[in-house]
Order: C-alpha cells, then structure tokens, then sequence
C-alpha cells in the first residue's frame, strides 16, 4: 500500500527536542521513552538554538515549541526561552515539577517585554492522585499541582495537557473534576487539552499498539486538509538532525535532513501513529478552538 506524501506547504511551527529524551519522569505512557537514562537524544547547546533562531526568519516561522524529555532540565531553559521571546511566540511543553521561583519570575518579566506571548503547557494525567500517579510516578501529581500553582501565582495561565487514559464518554466527568481540582488551588481559569494517545514507545505496552487498518491511506487523503497535520508545517530540530516531527523522532525515516534547508521534502504518511493525526489533526499544536468543547480558552492573567 503506497502511503500519502504531505508536502511542506509553509515552516509556520519551529520544534526544538532541547533536553533529547532526558526527563525526570519515566512515564508508562511517553510515546518515545523518555527518562533519567534514555539518551537516544542528548541536550540541545544554546548555541544551536541561536543558530537556528536567526535562521528561522528567513523560513518565515512564526511560532517556537521546545520539548523533550524534560525541557526544564535544562540548565539554560529561562535564557534560551527569553532569547526566543525576541523572535515569536514560545510554547514550553512541561511536566511542571522543575519550577523554581526565580526561574518564572524571568519568565514573567521576559513575557511582559516582549511583543510575544510565552506559553507554559503542563502535562498532569489525572485530576487526583490515584488517576494521575500510576501512569506518572508517585508523588508526581501533588509536584504537578505545585508547579501549575507557582505557574499562577506568576501571571501565567498554564495549558494543562491530558491524554486520554479512560473511553471518551468520560471526557466531560474528567474534564469537570479537572476544572474542580484547579479551582480548588487558585486557578480560576483552568485551560485544559485532552489529547488521544500515542500508541508507541510505552504506551503500546501499557495499553495496546495500533492495529493493522489503524494506517492512512491515499483514499483518506482525498478531500484531506493536509495543513492540519503538523508535517504539512512544522520540524523538529534536535541534537542530531532535524526531524518530520516530535512524535517520530524514534524512527529512522523520521529524519529529513542535518539542516533546515535539507527537511522541507514531503514526508509519506507511512508510520502508525500518523493515523493518531490524521484523526485528530495537529494534536502538538496549541489549540486554536474550543475543541469538542473541552479546551477552556484563556490569556495572561496580567493581560
């Protein structure tokens, strides 16, 4: 079966894979295994992240992601994301159990003089303990809430990210409690993503791998607006290479190039997690609606 090509049509979204697959956490759901010990990837310099900022304008990017592993584990996290400030909007995806008070107000201080929004997406899987810590690790539910807090009381409206790890006609019970438990520790506001969830790496062992007709098909391209897939405008740099995207750095094939210049070929549809995407369009992204009603829009609270 011959997989459906999605061309490049505009670099809009710029990734960077900042800390490789180092992370704090060794979640049993983490699409590419991330830990204290996997390093598949390795930390991102500053340097690099300069480069490649300055090189960005001339691709007309106008929006910067940094993920991981643990972006925050990086040594550098609050200058390379003030200096990112200075080019477009940031968006750091987080476990939000590294914060520290320092580091935010920088943070706080970098967002309020730039002409760009900075935003903070904290990843907590459950809104109790005993929904969240099986999944993340013990303890990691009441650092989270510590983090989203700190994040609050900072000025920052947090995007709580939540894959979906019960059956969909759950969603609003889960979305309620989550809206409950956030009220319930300051945040008046609560923004929240329920994400499907990457049956790779982990996550194909803790629940199920994807099935055989679980595949994008040319068919299903037809009539398709490619732009919602995040490979139609976006890559992935990392320490060694740039990538289609943050959720197929794992794969060989996953790699277009050692330069920016050298990744804007299209990319076949072939890998089973993009039937993840094809579903339920750019799900790395943030989120532009209120999709199916459960994304809770917001901005700064100082704004």
């Amino acid at each position: 079966m011959k997989a459906p090509l999605v061309k490049l049509e505009a670099l809009d979204h710029l990734w960077f894979q900042v800390t490789g697959t180092l992370c704090n956490l060794t979640c049993h759901h983490c699409f590419i295994s991330c830990g204290p010990t996997n390093h598949a990837f390795e930390q991102m310099t500053l340097e690099s992240i300069r480069d490649a900022l300055e090189a960005s304008r001339r691709h007309g990017v106008k929006e910067y992601f940094f993920t991981g592993g643990e972006p925050f584990l990086h040594r550098q996290m609050v200058e390379i994301l003030e200096e990112t400030l200075e080019y477009g909007p940031a968006t750091v995806l987080t476990n939000g159990t590294l914060f520290d008070e320092a580091g935010l107000a920088r943070l706080a201080r970098a967002e309020g003089r730039s002409l760009y929004s900075l935003e903070l997406r904290i990843s907590i899987d459950g809104f109790t303990p005993e929904q969240n810590d099986p999944i993340r690790g013990k303890g990691t539910f009441q650092r989270a809430m510590r983090g989203v807090r700190q994040a609050v009381e900072h000025g920052f409206l947090p995007l709580i990210t939540v894959m979906r790890s019960w059956g969909e006609d759950e969603d609003h019970a889960v979305f309620e409690g989550f809206v409950d438990t956030l009220r319930s520790i300051g945040y008046a506001r609560p923004r929240i993503k329920l994400l499907p969830p990457l049956r790779i790496g982990r996550e194909e062992k803790r629940s199920r791998g994807y099935g055989n007709d679980e595949v994008v098909t040319e068919e299903m391209m037809v009539g398709y607006d490619a732009g919602a897939l995040i490979c139609g405008h976006s890559r992935v740099l990392t320490d060694r290479g740039v990538w289609v995207c943050p959720i197929l750095i794992d794969a060989p094939d996953g790699k277009l190039g050692d330069t920016l210049e050298e990744s804007f070929d299209a990319f076949a549809l072939r890998h089973r997690a993009c039937h993840t995407c094809w579903l339920n369009g750019s799900i790395c992204s943030n989120p532009s609606s209120n999709a199916a009603g459960l994304d809770v829009a917001g901005k700064r609270a100082s704004s």
